[in-house]
């Protein structure tokens, strides 16, 4: 059974119809927010960092949202591929046992907990991050605007409420509450250029440096209600900063400007804008934005095959609140099938052919 399947937008087909695709094509890799879907890209990961994309030389813009944003900051470390089996091993082990005399981890709890994960993930080496010679950062965060400047009791339930009724009207008038603020890899010392247009809703964007790093992935991996918000990340504005998903769920971006192709590994088809869209199913389809776009994602046969016939998701940390072994057996046998998914990528490359490329959805 194919376990990879291939989408692309009308300027990404009409290129691999006159060129195929080689390594030297890509100039923007996205990778969405998700959670534990997330981890049935790794695969795809290591053979695109470690393998492909090291045989070519142009500078690649990496934009990530959340688990995207762990995901291509450990693609820029000198050796991305053991780096890249150790995400994937301490995002499977992770595991929150709740305080005596509580049912459930308290956000507090796990947010210092990812914390700790990121300093043992990253410390000492975020200059190789933000001086790879090809490879440009750019981490996505959301930050809260007006009730939303801060995190509360209160506040948090009722700013939220208030964004998810105004993204029902427009998603742009969602930013009255939450802003996308990209925080961006220096280039000359100065944010480098994003490979995106950012007239599509109220956006900012920052540098990424040595002193905010750790802040900034951790509040793009700060999903509200079950992790705390970051505050006052240093060399941005004040306020509570929280998961880039929100903004930005699975990087629908206005790409039609970049030179090149972006290539899109993900878990399925449908690229969602914010994460209050998830169930908005008339934002799920293609817009014009997705031009350039070529997207990788398994068939839902595949995904059928697998343990609970799902992808690993945050439901999980529920189904297997009791048994931590299970949850950890049932994610491996996950990700160790989705090494399918790179085998048939390595493949297609070898042989190209664009009659087996589908329209995006």
């Amino acid at each position: 059974m194919k376990a990879l399947r291939l989408y692309a937008g009308p300027g990404a087909h009409r290129h691999l119809s006159r060129e195929g695709l080689s390594a030297h094509d890509v100039r923007v890799i996205t990778a969405a927010a998700g959670g534990p879907k997330g981890l049935i890209l790794g695969p795809l990961d290591r053979f695109i960092f470690g393998e492909w994309l090291a045989g070519s030389e142009q500078t690649v813009d990496l934009v990530g949202a959340s688990i995207g944003a762990w995901r291509m900051a450990t693609a820029c470390l000198n050796d991305p591929v053991p780096s890249l089996v150790r995400l994937e091993h301490d995002y499977i082990h992770q595991d929150y046992q709740p305080l005596p005399g509580q049912s459930r981890p308290t956000a507090q709890q796990i947010s210092q907990a990812f914390a700790h994960g990121l300093t043992s993930h990253y410390g000492g080496r975020l200059n190789e991050m933000l001086s790879h010679p090809r490879y440009r950062l750019h981490v996505m965060t959301t930050r809260g605007r007006g009730i939303l400047h801060r995190e509360g009791r209160w506040r948090t339930p009722l700013g939220y409420a208030g964004a998810y009724i105004t993204n029902l009207v427009q998603r742009r008038a969602m930013g009255a509450w939450l802003e996308r603020v990209v925080f961006s890899r220096a280039v000359h010392g100065e944010p480098g250029r994003l490979p995106f247009r950012t007239d599509d809703y109220p956006s900012r964007q920052l540098m990424l440096t040595d002193e905010n790093f750790m802040a900034a992935v951790q509040a793009s991996c700060s999903i509200p209600f079950v992790m705390t918000a970051v505050h006052d990340i240093p060399g941005a504005p004040t306020g509570a900063y929280w998961d880039g998903g929100i903004s930005d769920y699975h990087l629908h971006l206005d790409t039609r400007d970049v030179q090149g192709l972006v290539l899109y590994p993900h878990f399925q088809p449908n690229v969602v804008p914010g994460w209050l869209d998830k169930a908005l199913r008339w934002r799920h389809g293609v817009s014009p934005f997705l031009d350039r776009v070529l997207l990788l994602a398994p068939s839902p046969e595949w995904v059928a095959r697998l343990p609970n016939a799902k992808l690993p998701d945050r439901t999980d940390f529920v189904r297997y609140a009791q048994d931590f072994n299970e949850r950890v057996r049932v994610w491996k046998a996950a990700t160790s099938a989705a090494q399918q998914l790179a085998d048939e990528f390595a493949a297609w490359l070898a042989k190209p052919d664009s009659l087996q490329v589908e329209p995006l959805p």
